[in-house]
């Protein structure tokens, strides 16, 4: 067993971005996983400008430039003023933007539903307490920052 089998860290983190690829993949998404990310972050981190955007997406300004471009075309963020730069813009969601991610969160959670409904009660009971142990675990990291 390799060290990062071993690693109850490294498998969790292997373990749920499989998981997140796999519920993306069999999601029934009416709109292009690329996009439904971005919305996620925005709603995440909230109003934020272009470059927040690309460092927590660990891309390039111009590619979250032509992301952006696309959402907001869409209907689904918008730009308003920096109150702190006047040359800069935020990036928000819309209330279209909420919408259309709501409905891109319950695709994935039924298709990750189907799945679990195949768990036994104790296997659901087993992952239920995983949940909040992992809940935990990002809480205390998310405030170490």
């Amino acid at each position: 067993m390799t060290t990062s089998q071993s690693d109850p860290g490294a498998r969790l983190l292997s373990a749920v971005s499989r998981l997140n690829r796999w519920a993306t993949r069999h999601a029934d998404l009416q709109i292009p996983p690329a996009q439904a990310r971005l919305l996620s972050l925005i709603d995440s981190i909230g109003p934020a400008r272009i470059g927040e955007l690309a460092e927590a997406d660990h891309c390039s300004q111009p590619t979250m430039s032509t992301q952006v471009q696309r959402v907001e075309s869409a209907g689904w963020a918008s730009r308003t003023d920096d109150p702190s730069d006047r040359r800069a813009s935020m990036i928000e969601l819309t209330d279209e933007g909420r919408d259309v991610l709501n409905e891109v969160r319950a695709a994935r959670h039924r298709a990750v539903a189907d799945v679990f409904a195949t768990l036994t009660p104790a296997e659901t009971a087993a992952v239920d307490q995983a949940t909040t142990v992992i809940e935990k675990f990002v809480a205390r990291s998310e405030s170490t920052k």
